[in-house]
């Protein structure tokens, strides 16, 4: 997922994971280096042979380079993906005793945080367990438990009971501190599950650096080997990244330019239907809908493809922002392979839309993982670009490769399951160098 950069700044991220792109990333300076996948756009065999590939590789690279490595399976903050199945698929390509595998939801930015095992959304300044939000009933990763330690007992289908997970508890870090986390973190093994409660960075550091002291090699005994599954927040904190201020529109040099923006948005959650609703009211920004009705009709796809992208060269053209984005009623069908193809199929009528803009825009705004990622990829064909920083907290902010279809432009990846209602209108604002609406 594109927005696995919601954290972290000046990282390369690569949109291909081959042995020789991986060897050139190992071989720079860089202590983190995002692969791009899109895994939770694809069936689980897919997303596993993906995820086998990337590992593979990684450990190619490795070895051509004399760097060493560890991955973390960058999961969804609410619980969404391929779990276990892609940390099954890794453990296998790693071909290598694990001792834990490690589940750390906790994203401050997106307002995502665990306490006594539950996971909690942040929605209205109230704290929701996930079990009871819409990211419980995704059409394709829905669940059912908000406690972490039944959440992976439902996702292995019982064969893992509740009690049998591990769990490094806020006293854990809060009193044991590092030393205590690391002594449990000691017990794990045999690829054992470990859930980690954290309502602050802080805690997240702590966890850390009891992570590190438990992989360290010990006089009589060799460090513990973990695996990772967890939202962002912690690859900052793994990273050793330090936290920076919020880009403005100075540093991403979008202000001036006379051209006109360009926002797409895929995302169907209801935090972006609020989002889009509040962009709407901006001035001087045209607004675009495209039916999804249409777009799944074979006979009316192409036609209604033709009749977008007429509408954004237009505006493009005078320099005016444009707003696209798919109707808001959720098309779904028997079964999640079903919903994932309908996905599929509306994210390539808007590749196609992209492609078919003649105007190099001043910026462009993707909103939702899955259509950042295939606007990324296919339509502007993005093989390594940097991730600069966020200007809203939690919404990662990339600078296209010299390859691209629009070079060095900037692209903003905003995750469609975060800020609030006005957060899209504000970046939006951050853009174009305008006081916020």
């Amino acid at each position: 997922d594109p927005t696995g950069g919601q954290t972290i700044h000046d990282v390369a991220v690569l949109t291909e994971s081959s042995i020789s792109a991986l060897k050139a990333a190992f071989a720079e300076e860089d202590a983190v280096v995002d692969v791009l996948t899109n895994s939770r756009s694809m069936p689980l065999d897919a997303a596993c042979t993906i995820t086998r590939q990337v590992t593979a590789n990684c450990k190619a690279a490795s070895a051509a380079t004399g760097r060493d490595f560890v991955i973390v399976s960058r999961s969804d903050s609410t619980l969404r993906g391929h779990y276990p199945g892609e940390v099954e698929a890794l453990i296998d390509a790693l071909d290598r005793p694990v001792d834990g595998v490690l589940v750390i939801p906790f994203f401050l930015e997106g307002g995502r945080i665990t306490a006594n095992d539950t996971h909690y959304v942040t929605e209205g300044g109230d704290l929701t367990p996930v079990g009871k939000t819409e990211y419980a009933r995704d059409a394709t990763f829905a669940y059912h438990r908000s406690n972490l330690r039944a959440w992976v007992s439902e996702k292995h289908s019982g064969r893992i009971r509740p009690e049998d997970v591990v769990s490094v508890s806020l006293w854990d870090v809060r009193v044991g501190g590092p030393d205590a986390v690391a002594a449990k973190l000691r017990q794990l093994s045999n690829k054992q599950v470990c859930v980690v409660n954290a309502l602050t960075y802080r805690d997240l550091e702590v966890f850390v650096t009891g992570l590190l002291l438990a992989e360290a090699p010990q006089p009589h005994a060799d460090g513990k080997y973990f695996v990772y599954r967890t939202a962002a927040s912690f690859v900052r904190a793994r990273g050793g990244i330090a936290p920076r201020t919020l880009l403005t529109t100075a540093e991403l040099g979008t202000g001036t330019t006379g051209k006109g923006g360009l926002i797409v948005v895929g995302s169907h959650v209801n935090r972006t239907t609020q989002q889009v609703r509040a962009a709407r009211m901006l001035p001087n920004l045209h607004n675009v809908e495209v039916s999804v009705t249409a777009l799944l009709n074979a006979t009316q796809c192409d036609a209604e493809i033709k009749r977008v992208a007429a509408i954004i060269n237009t505006h493009l053209a005078t320099g005016e922002d444009v707003m696209v984005y798919t109707s808001r009623k959720v098309v779904t069908g028997p079964g999640p392979n079903t919903a994932l193809h309908i996905g599929q199929r509306i994210s390539a009528a808007l590749i196609r839309v992209v492609q078919a803009i003649e105007y190099t825009p001043a910026w462009v705004i993707a909103k939702g993982g899955i259509t950042a990622s295939d606007i990324a990829t296919q339509a502007l064909a993005v093989k390594h670009a940097r991730v600069l920083g966020q200007a809203i907290p939690g919404v990662p902010i990339w600078r296209t490769g010299t390859e691209s279809h629009w070079p060095h432009l900037v692209y903003v990846v905003f995750p469609g399951n975060v800020g609030g209602t006005d957060a899209l209108a504000d970046m939006v604002c951050i853009l174009r160098g305008t006081a916020s609406h």
